[in-house]
């Protein structure tokens, strides 16, 4: 008798086959041992509410990024990059005047004899010319100018961070525009909660974003031009060629590639104000040097303005004003084009 009930302890224990047939017959069999089709099934019924909500915002974003309201509606703020695009009827070709600020306040497109596009980027740098040309977003065609100034190449200076050539591509799109879309959407319900208040549903009314660049319309103070020499010492003046290599290393890239695409491709060395007030940054020199050891070995020319114009034809140290400055820099950079233009006659 005892070995009779061990026995059946030992069938009918916790681990015995028979409660485990006793156990799969309640829930079935176990998941281990279930096919995976319907082990799968399981699973995807378990997490269902996750799941949905994460095709949803999938779907959300890829509605978003389809639309692009960064760059199609005035509802959102406009990077540089965006509004060149817009100013130019959203064509992605053409013949482009790269560069930074500085080219946006000398370079007046529309009085060009053979106008190029401006393409001023606030903060714009050697890299940023990399990118869009390595990712396609614009095609340069009959001719490439670029505007180097004393900023144009330091790989510390900060950027714009909405510029679309800074997107991962597996970022949404809901995500890196986060800042920007959640400014629009709170102003949208607070107009919205505002034409309650009024009695009324107000759906369309905001304010438009800017859509033009910064442009420099006459002379700064002696004191705001010593706050700015001031802000430019702090954060820039002390670099070397070494705070320059990523975009030192852009250079030859553009330089390779338009040797590549047998796209023309010319150098400016964009205006200083020479007041001795407000001295150059001392890399300033050794760059310009670097730039024209780098674009004669490749027979690139270069037209070097950075010390041709006078201290009354900017605004600030680094932009050229727009009733003086701008206009005497775009007939000059007109003529210096159209002179390979004759000369190839």
């Amino acid at each position: 008798m005892n070995r009779v009930t061990a026995s059946s302890t030992h069938m009918d224990g916790p681990l015995g086959p028979r409660s485990q047939r006793r156990r799969a017959g309640r829930g079935g069999e176990s998941d281990s041992r279930k096919p995976w089709g319907p082990r799968m099934t399981g699973v995807l019924r378990r997490n269902s509410f996750i799941l949905l909500l994460a095709a949803g915002f999938l779907l959300a974003n890829a509605l978003l990024a389809h639309w692009d309201p960064m760059s199609k509606s005035r509802r959102f703020y406009k990077d540089d990059f965006t509004k060149t695009l817009y100013h130019h009827q959203w064509d992605r070709s053409g013949p482009v005047f790269f560069g930074n600020s500085a080219v946006t306040g000398a370079y007046m497109e529309d009085r060009a004899t053979h106008p190029l596009v401006e393409m001023g980027l606030s903060y714009g740098k050697l890299t940023d010319l990399q990118l869009i040309l390595d990712q396609g977003l614009y095609t340069v065609e009959d001719q490439l100018v670029v505007g180097i100034d004393a900023h144009t190449m330091l790989d510390q200076l900060t950027t714009d961070p909405t510029y679309p050539w800074f997107k991962p591509w597996y970022q949404p799109y809901l995500y890196f525009y986060r800042s920007y879309l959640k400014d629009s959407c709170l102003e949208f319900v607070r107009n919205a909660w505002n034409g309650v208040k009024r009695g009324e549903l107000d759906l369309h009314t905001y304010e438009p974003r800017w859509i033009d660049k910064e442009l420099y319309f006459g002379r700064n103070t002696p004191e705001q031009l010593k706050a700015d020499w001031d802000r430019y010492e702090k954060l820039f003046n002390w670099m070397t060629l070494a705070d320059m290599q990523d975009n030192l290393d852009a250079l030859d890239w553009v330089v390779a590639y338009a040797r590549r695409e047998q796209l023309p491709l010319k150098l400016v060395l964009m205006p200083l104000n020479p007041d001795p007030a407000y001295p150059q940054p001392a890399y300033w020199k050794p760059l310009k040097e670097h730039v024209l050891k780098t674009a004669q070995a490749a027979g690139v020319p270069v037209l070097d303005v950075s010390n041709t114009y006078a201290a009354d034809k900017f605004h600030d140290l680094v932009h050229l004003n727009r009733e003086d400055g701008a206009p005497q820099f775009t007939r000059e950079v007109d003529a210096w084009l159209q002179s390979f233009a004759s000369s190839s006659k």
